[in-house]
């Protein structure tokens, strides 16, 4: 218990000190116009392996746009249902912003399903193996009534998953002293269901089922140094 408080106070000076040193070095070089532009959109196929995309699904997908000033946060944003041949269902989200600065920095679903009056619960940091890459991820549940939506999530900065706050902060601060200004992207998948573990085996199905569906240079987009 003891180690574990020191090293997130560690953790804390850390931060302290790459933010003075990041304020003297102020980044100016965007790594979003460093590298190609991407459009989701077109990137994320509407019908790959046994998922397609249900045009006329209306699931009540959470935004993560959800005020003026989140708007200010996301240069793009993409909400899709996909049923497969089993009629499993799965929401996908993903909200990139192209200035990843501590006002405009991605905001977790956490936050996001909170605010919109959700309950959150079984918060935990997983792994999700897929056959090319494994991803540092989240778990949660929101509820709201009768609706329980398991979530599976991570967060990309830059090239960097992180998980949590202190996470996300360092990628940002890494990249500041480089003098570069990172880009961000919070990519969400969930379903509906009362049945957490059985819903995290699904969407773990319904991403490595995408991934496997994109060249090597999207994937790169989703996940970053991960790709292979």
């Amino acid at each position: 218990m003891i180690f574990f408080r020191l090293h997130y106070l560690l953790m804390a000076v850390a931060m302290l000190a790459a933010a003075y040193a990041g304020a003297a070095l102020k980044p100016t070089r965007s790594l979003a116009v460093v590298g190609a532009k991407i459009d989701f959109e077109t990137l994320i196929p509407k019908q790959f392996g046994d998922w397609r995309m249900d045009q006329a699904a209306s699931l009540g997908i959470v935004d993560p746009q959800m005020s003026a000033e989140l708007n200010e946060i996301y240069s793009q944003t993409l909400m899709r249902t996909y049923t497969n041949s089993q009629g499993k269902r799965i929401m996908l989200s993903i909200a990139y912003g192209d200035n990843q600065n501590r006002k405009l920095q991605v905001h977790r679903p956490e936050v996001c399903y909170a605010a919109q009056g959700y309950n959150i619960s079984a918060m935990s940091r997983q792994v999700l193996k897929l056959d090319n890459a494994t991803i540092p991820i989240m778990h949660m549940v929101a509820q709201q009534g009768a609706r329980v939506e398991p979530i599976t999530y991570w967060v990309l900065i830059g090239n960097k998953v992180v998980r949590g706050n202190l996470e996300q902060g360092f990628a940002r601060l890494s990249y500041g002293l480089s003098g570069v200004i990172p880009d961000g992207l919070l990519f969400r998948v969930s379903t509906i269901a009362g049945d957490a573990d059985d819903a995290y085996v699904i969407e773990q199905a319904y991403v490595n089922a995408l991934m496997q569906a994109l060249p090597a240079s999207g994937s790169r987009h989703l996940i970053g140094e991960l790709a292979i």
